[in-house]
């Protein structure tokens, strides 16, 4: 299989609606990458950082920053293919070690960044399509996850009332990536995204606003894939990550505004690990699944 030929299949996302098909793509694009590439860059500033060159048939467009230590290669592909299903299976009832944990995020990193990596071998004009395209999927990907391991989730539209001196005045429509439930009633409300860049006040203000309009406490969380992008350097075929997390905006939300209940990432900054306040209020992708969304959902 060529870069064409993964293009077309990641390019209609009705290919992708069950975990079995991310999967089986991901696979796919794997196998590709082991011959398939016209070279592998890497990173100048953080040496982890990966980024293919694809060939002619993928106009020598240059992907998305990818990170080794989290990125399966095709010969760990029977980690993604036997063992991540079936911890998704037992993910309520069994205990959950640091092996797991990492196949748990490893898993998720490196099938989200096969769907990425292969849209950026579009034409350089369709760059847009390609960001709308990588972020539907991941958006449908965790659902599809929360669901696989037993939890009721979907996207959809809330209509949220509003009231003035306790008099209805009309309906406020909220979309929302995900919503969780137990037993028919939401538990949780949730954003997807590939990154917080332009978004992390939205998601902050979503927050505020549905518990202020509903006067309850309705847990909300974000789980974002990563916070790194590509920048060019000095000379030519020399790239290096620049971090789109605004750790200031962060702060000040949670701090004056109100704070999310859950923040997931699969690439964690490392400023994210170190810094007292954000390292209290955001996570590795894996502690969702393992331990807070049982918690949540109580």
């Amino acid at each position: 299989m060529n870069i064409s030929d993964i293009v077309k299949i990641v390019a209609n996302k009705e290919n992708f609606t069950t975990i079995r098909h991310y999967i089986e793509f991901c696979k796919s694009f794997l196998e590709f990458v082991v011959n398939g590439l016209q070279a592998t860059i890497i990173s100048q500033n953080e040496n982890h950082y990966r980024f293919f060159q694809y060939k002619t048939d993928g106009y020598f467009n240059i992907t998305r920053p990818i990170n080794s230590q989290l990125m399966y290669t095709a010969e760990h592909i029977f980690k993604i293919e036997n063992e991540f299903p079936i911890i998704l299976k037992e993910m309520k009832d069994a205990s959950h070690d640091d092996t797991s944990r990492e196949i748990i995020k490893r898993s998720i990193y490196t099938i989200q960044q096969s769907v990425g990596a292969s849209l950026d071998a579009l034409p350089a004009g369709q760059s847009n399509i390609a960001r709308k395209i990588s972020g539907d999927l991941f958006e449908r990907f965790i659902q599809v996850l929360i669901n696989e391991i037993g939890v009721k989730c979907e996207s959809g539209t809330i209509q949220v009332p509003v009231y003035i001196d306790k008099e209805f005045q009309f309906n406020m429509s909220y979309q929302h990536d995900l919503l969780i439930y137990k037993n028919s009633e939401l538990k949780v409300i949730g954003s997807v995204k590939t990154s917080s860049k332009d978004r992390i006040d939205k998601v902050f203000m979503d927050k505020f606003l549905y518990c202020k309009l509903t006067n309850t406490a309705l847990p909300h969380i974000a789980i974002f894939l990563n916070d790194v992008q590509r920048k060019n350097g000095r000379s030519e075929h020399k790239y290096g990550v620049n971090a789109t997390f605004l750790p200031g905006h962060f702060k000040v939300y949670t701090v004056k505004l109100n704070p999310l209940d859950g923040v997931y990432y699969c690439d964690i900054r490392p400023n994210m690990i170190t810094d007292e306040l954000l390292k209290k209020h955001i996570k590795t992708i894996d502690y969702f699944f393992t331990d807070d969304i049982w918690r949540l959902i109580r």
